[in-house]
């Protein structure tokens, strides 16, 4: 049974339970050791990522059918009815007895022989009624959304009051399935048609993307680190959000630039190559092991202007003056639940407490930016207060500042109104991440 898509599928999401992992990191580690076929690792990416975004409305339905509290379950018994409810409601291909009866069989794989007769019961008992329940919507709204789209209360109260109803029911709506894989190419050592040919050449499904020029949308490829135009540094996995980010800082060939919470590179490869590797590039975070990262992907694109930081950047006193800055800084990740599923049922998302440290950040670091330079904030989450809120406060706290109006790419499109110098960009609108970008200029 340890080798079965189920069993990897289970590995998998207790350890995103028990121990709080990433989720695209431990499928990717568990999935890479195992023997499974192609089809067979699919089959557990679909099951893992299913049962992690239909948490809450998986365990509205068991809280009804199951006849013991599933307060009071073990975990792993718990999840094994997850996964078997979402078999029977969501995976198409797998039979109703298939997913009751292989539900029973991971429970004994996994010496939890005393509890197959209860999932049996429970499972086939689901499968009698026929179909999932929601709340009553005229009881609470907040309540009826968070089950349906398996999103914390929480989360829907400040979108809702933040965006209103129409714009949360499309940020939700988009939170199913799996994002694009989008890289972003390396245009020291190629352009878009020559590596998209090679690519086709390799047996690779991918695309322009449909709303930049310089980025391509990568399909069943796999781990992207297996290919050999990555190995070529032909291309970097960055999603359009990211790379509109750079854009909008608008780096030069020549000038000093400083990327604040650098790691793990992508931005600082993406405006590498803007700069034609031309120009001096430093890359800033925390912890110099994740700079090795930085280090080893310049070195396979051919970077060679990056030189790294270690350090603090809401501390930080030993920057060169830079003609740019991009201060990326740490967020509750609101913008890349769809990304990373787990991410939106954490206790302490940081929605209340991460902004003092944001604007720290940005405030140490715009002290190292010359007359004239233009500095961009930015997060990927989808919280007026880590993100508008910063940037009001600090143009309010610094009157040698001013809003710079940003240059949006001509296919990305807004979807609120809001000053010329900021963009929100939401998932259903462009196929992005969730992000926030905001200019302003030393004057």
């Amino acid at each position: 049974m340890t080798g079965t898509a189920r069993q990897v599928a289970f590995n998998a999401l207790m350890r995103v339970e028990r121990d709080s992992a990433y989720s695209n990191l431990i499928l990717d580690k568990l999935l890479s050791e195992s023997e499974l076929s192609v089809r067979d690792k699919s089959f557990a990416a679909m099951l893992f990522y299913g049962v992690i975004e239909k948490k809450l409305l998986l365990d509205y339905n068991l809280a009804r059918i199951s006849d013991k509290p599933i307060n009071k379950l073990d975990m792993e018994v718990l999840m094994i009815l997850r996964m078997g409810l979402y078999q029977i409601f969501f995976a198409e291909s797998v039979p109703d007895s298939a997913a009751v009866n292989e539900s029973v069989k991971l429970c004994k794989a996994n010496q939890f022989n005393s509890a197959s007769s209860f999932v049996n019961g429970v499972l086939r008992t689901a499968v009698k009624l026929g179909s999932l329940q929601l709340p009553d919507k005229r009881k609470g709204k907040n309540k009826y959304l968070s089950v349906k789209y398996s999103c914390p209360e929480t989360i829907i109260r400040l979108w809702r009051n933040a965006y209103g109803d129409e714009i949360t029911i499309s940020i939700l709506e988009s939170l199913d399935g799996r994002p694009p894989l989008t890289a972003a190419v390396n245009t020291l050592k190629t352009n878009t048609h020559k590596l998209l040919e090679k690519l086709k050449n390799s047996g690779v499904n991918a695309e322009i993307s449909p709303i930049l020029d310089d980025c391509i949308v990568i399909g069943g490829a796999g781990s992207p680190a297996s290919l050999a135009e990555y190995r070529e540094g032909l291309f970097h996995i960055q999603d359009a959000a990211s790379h509109i980010c750079c854009k909008i800082l608008g780096a030069r060939p020549g000038e000093t630039v400083i990327d604040a919470c650098s790691a793990p590179g992508g931005k600082a490869f993406t405006l590498s190559e803007m700069m034609q590797n031309k120009g001096r590039l430093v890359s800033c975070d925390l912890y110099e092991n994740r700079l090795k990262l930085v280090k080893n992907g310049a070195q396979r694109l051919g970077i060679t202007i990056i030189e790294t930081h270690a350090g603090d950047s809401a501390e930080n006193n030993m920057l060169p003056e830079a003609d740019r800055i991009l201060c990326d800084v740490p967020c509750s990740g609101l913008g890349i639940i769809r990304r990373k599923p787990e991410l939106r049922y954490k206790e302490d998302t940081g929605t209340e407490t991460l902004p003092e440290l944001q604007y720290e950040i940005l405030e140490n670091c715009s002290r190292f930016l010359k007359k004239g330079g233009v500095l961009v904030y930015s997060t990927c989450t989808l919280n007026p207060a880590e993100n508008n809120g910063v940037i009001e406060r600090f143009l309010r706290e610094h009157s040698d500042f001013r809003p710079n109006s940003v240059c949006i790419p001509e296919k990305v499109k807004r979807t609120i109104d809001e000053p010329d110098n900021e963009l929100t960009l939401f998932p259903q609108k462009n196929g992005t991440d969730g992000f926030f970008i905001a200019s302003v200029q030393r004057i």
